[in-house]
């Protein structure tokens, strides 16, 4: 005989429903990383080599606006960055369960519809976290340090989370609409743009006048020069609008993302097969 769970009908039921599900999703997830300790090292190369990179090789010939440390004007969008790249890694996680046919399956149990979406985000938020705890020590090693006081380092720190937070709806609304995995290499390519044209590596102000105003205005260059200010670090500030107002602005773009891509993920997951 086969018993079919009871859907919860009140919204405290529901809500306790759908939670449980997406911690089962969130462990599922975590532990597909300590098994594939190969995911883990590959994810973590590339912004440690980038570092060593720019921060070394090519750190020499950049030039800090108000002078300063080229390092501690680095580290801030590195940080940021990492975080925008998830963006890729929650998109192809989507996208590889949709492939091997996990999504479908998830789909015919009992779950909460929520319960996938909530699960994988949370994975990601800790895995993320995870990354940039590596990247902080990173920074450490190579002469990098917060200069402000510990709760304006932690208020920074926050504000990279929550700009991962709003990408990882972002990434699972894209691995929710496209076709395949080879279909998601151009929002790979497209993520190297993105992140370049921004205060992450260079200030806007040595950028060519309109390049610099889209770079002021990137969502990415909110985060990083607010970081840059709570850190304590160089380049932070500016003569634009939005380069004196970014601690506003690295609040105000997540949630704006978030508030979009949030319900569009859950109604894209419920229409999955239909």
């Amino acid at each position: 005989m086969i018993l079919t769970p009871v859907i919860p009908r009140s919204p405290w039921e529901r809500m306790r429903w759908g939670t449980s599900d997406a911690w089962v999703v969130t462990k599922r997830v975590l532990m597909q990383r300590v098994r594939q300790p190969g995911l883990l090292i590959s994810g973590l190369t590339f912004p440690i080599v980038s570092v060593l990179l720019f921060g070394y090789v090519f750190g020499s010939a950049m030039s800090v606006p108000g002078g300063g440390d080229y390092r501690e004007f680095l580290m801030p969008g590195m940080f940021a960055q990492s975080m925008m790249f998830g963006i890729g890694i929650t998109m192809t996680g989507m996208l590889a369960d949709t492939e091997r046919g996990i999504t479908n399956r998830f789909r015919s149990m009992p779950m909460a519809r929520s319960g996938v979406v909530l699960g994988r985000s949370a994975a990601d938020m800790l895995n993320s976290l995870l990354d940039l705890v590596v990247l902080v020590l990173c920074g450490l090693a190579v002469g990098w340090t917060w200069h402000g006081s510990f709760g304006a380092m932690l208020g920074a720190l926050g504000l990279l989370m929550l700009l991962r937070f709003a990408v990882i709806w972002l990434g699972i609304f894209l691995g929710l609409l496209l076709p395949s995995l080879e279909s998601a290499s151009g929002i790979w390519g497209l993520l190297f743009p993105v992140t370049m044209i921004a205060n992450t590596f260079v200030a806007p102000e040595m950028m060519p006048g309109w390049l610099g105003t889209i770079a002021e205005w990137n969502p990415l260059s909110a985060t990083v020069g607010a970081a840059r200010e709570l850190f304590g670090n160089p380049g932070f500030g500016g003569d634009s609008w939005a380069s004196q107002n970014s601690i506003l602005l690295a609040v105000l773009w997540p949630v704006v993302l978030i508030a979009i891509f949030v319900p569009l993920s859950v109604r894209r997951y419920r229409k999955l097969g239909r």
